[in-house]
């Protein structure tokens, strides 16, 4: 287990890298209690198989950049639920109906919630 610190500095990266893709309702939750070897889930909605796709794929890329090591990847290939595991930090991007559906929020609901520090995207009206 890497030091706190780096998990909540990978949780950023990969939250920041998942909003610049259109990824919403972004959760991120402590489950080294329960779950020793890991620290926190990153859990994010994308609006479409694309979407997730392209989510799963910016994370991955700002964490292997960063200098993390991803540990495994799957669900790449339907992209309704792709999980990335980088030991620490475990992502989830998920398809708003497997969100749902698998409703991992409710399973993990003991666990404390660690802020997420991202900027919203702003729009440009001019």
């Amino acid at each position: 287990m890497q030091s706190p610190d780096t998990s909540e500095e990978m949780l950023q990266i990969a939250a920041a890298a998942a909003v610049s893709k259109g990824g919403e309702d972004l959760v991120a939750l402590n489950v080294s209690e329960p779950l020793p070897l890991v620290d926190i889930f990153l859990i994010v909605t994308g609006n479409s198989e694309r979407n997730v796709a392209a989510i799963a794929d910016e994370i991955e890329d700002q964490l292997l950049e960063s200098g993390h090591k991803r540990v495994r990847r799957e669900g790449r290939q339907e992209s309704r639920w792709v999980l990335l595991d980088f030991g620490d930090l475990i992502v989830h991007v998920f398809h708003g109906e497997e969100r749902v559906y698998y409703g991992l929020e409710r399973l993990w609901k003991d666990c404390p919630v660690v802020p997420i520090d991202v900027a919203e995207p702003t729009v440009d009206a001019s």
